[in-house]
């Protein structure tokens, strides 16, 4: 069973995070689960609590959540979960990923730019999971990936081939290029970085990462997905 948590305010870009997710799935069985959170409602009255916790959705958020259930219907091996969940924290989101058995998590870009701090908070919680995260891209609209260029970490000791045997194991496209970390030094990067993603058709990019302290910055930094248009699988580096 190959599960996959798209968390969601049901934007056009849902509808890209379903197929990917699709497409992931193979023939394998699967779940996709579509979480909405919210905020849990502030009132002692449990007659006001029910009433505020009954999800609304716009016009546009019913045709998203129409379509998206539209093409996993015509998925036999795959179903669709709404999860609406009031409140968040650590521990229940992680109970989540393991309640739900999650193999992968896929951010689309309108949700990582949502203001509400409740969303902010999920896309950082889902960072110091081990389950790995997909960043879809909004430069590049297609669901199958092929190859890919893995950034290496400098802080890191894991082996190319340790990735890419993990990548065997659980995707399907394989490391055709690789070049150390360049968060420092973009600019200069980047002609070769283009050079390379045409060079080999590249259309995923792989990195990973490791569990960080939970902060909100006012100003936030551009982030590997922003900055080469591609979309990126990150790895938690004690999964590989």
């Amino acid at each position: 069973m190959k599960n996959f948590l798209i968390p969601t305010t049901l934007k056009d870009d849902t509808i890209c995070a379903v197929k990917s997710a699709v497409n992931q799935a193979k023939d394998s069985d699967s779940e996709i689960i579509l979480m909405m959170v919210s905020e849990a409602p502030d009132t002692f009255s449990s007659s006001s609590f029910l009433r505020e916790m009954r999800p609304g959705l716009t016009s546009s958020q019913s045709d998203v959540l129409e379509t998206c259930r539209y093409i996993i219907d015509h998925e036999p091996n795959c179903k669709i979960k709404i999860q609406n969940q009031y409140g968040l924290s650590a521990p229940i989101f992680k109970r989540i990923i393991e309640v739900f058995s999650v193999k992968l998590v896929i951010l689309t870009p309108s949700y990582k730019q949502e203001s509400k701090k409740i969303h902010q908070y999920l896309v950082q919680l889902a960072g110091n999971q081990k389950c790995p995260i997909l960043h879809l891209s909004t430069e590049v609209n297609k669901e199958i990936f092929n190859k890919a260029l893995y950034i290496e970490n400098a802080k890191g000791n894991l082996h190319v081939k340790d990735v890419q045997q993990f990548l065997t194991d659980n995707f399907s496209f394989e490391i055709v290029s690789q070049t150390a970390n360049f968060d420092d030094n973009f600019e200069n990067a980047a002609p070769f970085l283009s050079e390379a993603i045409s060079k080999h058709n590249i259309d995923i990019v792989v990195e990973t990462r490791k569990g960080e302290k939970i902060k909100f910055n006012k100003t936030k930094k551009e982030n590997v997905n922003e900055r080469l248009g591609l979309p990126v699988l990150s790895l938690y580096e004690e999964l590989v």
